[in-house]
């Protein structure tokens, strides 16, 4: 596929192949990283769900249905799911390796659609590890609704 954006689908969530898609992304993802013994501590508390909410929040990220502000919570909530898990940036590059090679297992092969995901994962993994250090309960603010990440990163 061309490197223009002008010439891929509107969205990144129909790039990436919609709904289907995303979950054998989470899917494949996290069979990684509960293997990995890095990474498996920080996600003692993991269940089969959290597949399915990380494959309902990347598609509201890259402007599929709204799922996850509608059902789980909205930007808040995940960002309250980080609080007091005290990541490092060891385990966040460990994350990034890991979804990186999921992404190019399951994502179409299309060098632009995978670095404009990949790109999101460094953006939200370093807000991730930042939250993640501060405890339980802690009051973020208003983060504002649900981010989104398109052809020219965050829109």
């Amino acid at each position: 596929m061309s490197t223009d954006p002008a010439q891929h689908p509107t969205t990144l969530y129909e790039a990436v192949g919609g709904a289907d898609a995303l979950r054998r992304l989470s899917e494949r993802f996290y069979e990684a990283v509960l293997a990995d013994p890095l990474l498996a501590p920080v996600f003692v508390d993991f269940t089969p769900a959290h597949v399915d909410h990380v494959a309902v929040w990347l598609a509201e990220v890259f402007s599929g249905p709204a799922g996850f502000t509608a059902e789980h919570g909205g930007h808040q909530a995940l960002l309250r799911a980080h609080l007091g898990l005290g990541i490092t940036e060891e385990q966040r590059l460990r994350w990034m390796e890991l979804m990186t090679a999921a992404v190019e297992k399951e994502l179409p092969d299309d060098a632009l659609l995978r670095r404009r995901v990949v790109e999101y994962f460094d953006w939200g993994t370093r807000i991730a590890k930042d939250v993640s250090a501060s405890a339980p309960g802690t009051d973020l603010g208003d983060p504002g609704p649900t981010p989104r990440w398109g052809w020219d990163g965050l829109a």
